[in-house]
């Protein structure tokens, strides 16, 4: 039964990378094919609002590398705004692309598509009424 499954695996070639930002995680699967985009089962451009922006971002280390048209794009997103899920699955793709060849990293990094970016929401401090905006100060 086991020997079975290998040979499927090995027959449906899929890389996978995750990638986070903010509160958003995207769980990225590139398997060879003609190029299509699907988030949480839609078409990436409905699922980013045709917005050319958010299209860009998340396709950027395939277009870096010339790989456009040759893998499929399945991707699961949660958490936070199309901002952040936007940048989640560009570093959840680069990842990816370097699973499926080394050689592929030195060009991804040097553009900076490997770094996380680590900037999240500072907690409300007591006191306070956001993180740093303080209560109007009155002097009597």
């Amino acid at each position: 039964m086991s020997t079975i499954s290998n040979n499927i695996n090995t027959m449906n070639m899929s890389y996978s990378g995750t990638g986070r930002r903010k509160t958003s995680i995207a769980r990225v699967r590139l398997i060879p094919g003609s190029g299509k985009l699907i988030i949480n089962g839609l078409p990436g451009e409905l699922y980013l609002q045709f917005s050319p922006n958010y299209l860009r971002i998340s396709c950027a280390p395939l277009t870096l590398l010339g790989l456009n048209k040759e893998y499929d794009i399945h991707v699961k997103a949660e958490g936070g705004g199309l901002t952040g899920q936007a940048d989640a699955i560009r570093l959840g793709l680069a990842r990816a692309l370097c699973t499926i060849n080394p050689d592929n990293r030195s060009a991804l990094k040097s553009q900076g598509l490997l770094r996380r970016d680590s900037r999240i929401k500072e907690r409300k401090k007591y006191g306070l009424r956001k993180a740093r905006k303080a209560p109007q100060y009155s002097k009597r």
